[in-house]
């Protein structure tokens, strides 16, 4: 996934991603490969300028996040700051998403596994796919 989205991965190197790591969400961080932010990127482009909703999401998407890569071993060396901000010192749990993974503290995790499931037994569907069928109010970036 990192070396299909990295417009710039050869053979021999080291794909490249973005963390996200400048918002609200204390337990988790928000990977994104190249070409995903780089969309996300294009979508604040076109917002108004000088307006607070791109402010923001200039802020969170540009400013607060770095650039990083998989390293030889395939492994990814996080900074010390953004371990600190997920309470991470040790092990991670990374898990994916539809455009994105992410990298959780594994307690933390668990505890939002809990939480959707609760979520979803509101819903009262039989298969959750059928979440799908319904207006999505939701809507992000």
């Amino acid at each position: 996934m990192l070396e299909a989205g990295d417009p710039d991965w050869v053979d021999g190197l080291n794909p490249n991603f973005v963390i996200v790591y400048g918002d609200q969400r204390q337990t988790y961080l928000e990977c994104y490969t190249i070409e995903e932010i780089e969309a996300v990127e294009e979508r604040i482009s076109k917002m108004k300028r000088g307006s607070n909703k791109r402010r923001i999401l200039e802020r969170l998407f540009s400013t607060l996040s770095i650039t990083t890569s998989v390293d030889e071993t395939g492994r990814i060396v996080l900074p010390a700051k953004l371990r600190e901000k997920i309470g991470l010192n040790g092990e991670a749990q990374f898990t994916g998403n539809v455009t994105t993974f992410q990298i959780w503290q594994p307690a933390a995790y668990e505890a939002d596994v809990l939480a959707v499931e609760a979520d979803l037994e509101e819903f009262d569907v039989d298969d959750p796919l059928m979440l799908l069928d319904e207006d999505d109010e939701d809507e992000e970036i």
